[in-house]
C-alpha cells in the first residue's frame, strides 16, 4: 500500500466553564486532533483499498496519545468520537478507512472503553467543517455525553487530501438534564448500557 504522506496536524482544546444556569462544579474539556494526509486514491477508482488501514494505525495511535496528554491523562477521558473529510478528488469510502485505525487507537489507549466509537464523514471542499459525534467511552446509551465537536481548517481538505479527526472529552454536557442512563448506572458489558 502507499505511504501515509502527512501535510500537517492540528490540535485544539476547548474548555467550557459555564453555560448559564447554576455554575457547574467543574469545567468540561473537549479536544480534537486533525491529520491532513494525501489521499493516495484521489482521482481514480481503486478496488483494493483496505490495506491502507494498516498504514494509518501508527498515525491513529500518535493522535490518540497526544489527545490524552492534552486532556490530563487517560483517567480523565469520558467521551470520544472520530471522523473524516475527503477532498473532492476522493470518495466517501476513502474516509471509511479511518474507522478501524482511529477507533481502535483510542480504545487501545483507553483500557476501560467498551463503547463503539461514533463517526461521521463527508466529501468536502476546501474550508469544510465536520461535526464529530461524541459518546461515552463505556456505554453508548449514556445520554448526558451525547455531544459533538466541530472541526476543520481554512485550507483543508484539498482535492487530493483526507482530513482524519479524533475527538475526546472529559465529561458530560454542562447542565445535562435530558434523562437516560446515568454514568453511575453503567454495567459496561456490551458497550451500550
Amino acid at each position: 500500500m502507499p505511504d501515509v504522506i502527512l501535510r500537517k496536524t492540528i490540535y485544539s482544546i476547548e474548555e467550557t466553564f459555564h453555560e448559564g444556569g447554576p455554575r457547574p462544579e467543574k469545567s468540561v474539556r473537549r479536544a480534537a486532533a486533525l491529520a491532513i494526509i494525501e489521499n493516495p486514491f484521489a482521482g481514480r477508482y481503486e478496488p483494493e483499498i483496505q490495506g491502507f488501514m494498516e498504514d494509518l494505525k501508527p498515525l491513529g495511535l500518535s493522535m490518540a496519545t497526544r489527545l490524552i496528554e492534552m486532556l490530563g491523562g487517560a483517567d480523565q477521558i469520558e467521551g470520544y468520537g472520530k471522523g473524516a473529510m475527503i477532498g473532492e478528488g476522493g470518495e466517501l469510502e476513502h474516509g471509511a478507512l479511518w474507522h478501524a485505525p482511529g477507533g481502535y487507537a483510542m480504545r487501545q489507549m483507553l483500557a476501560d472503553s467498551n463503547a463503539i466509537v461514533p463517526s461521521s464523514k463527508k466529501v468536502s471542499g476546501v474550508g469544510g467543517r465536520l461535526d464529530v459525534p461524541i459518546t461515552h467511552i463505556n456505554a453508548s446509551y449514556v445520554r448526558s455525553h451525547f455531544d459533538s465537536m466541530e472541526v476543520g481548517a481554512n485550507d483543508t481538505p484539498r482535492a487530493n487530501e483526507i482530513v482524519l479527526a479524533l475527538v475526546m472529552s472529559t465529561g458530560a454536557r454542562i447542565h445535562n438534564r435530558a434523562g437516560g442512563l446515568d454514568v453511575a448506572d453503567i454495567v459496561g458489558k456490551d458497550g451500550l448500557r
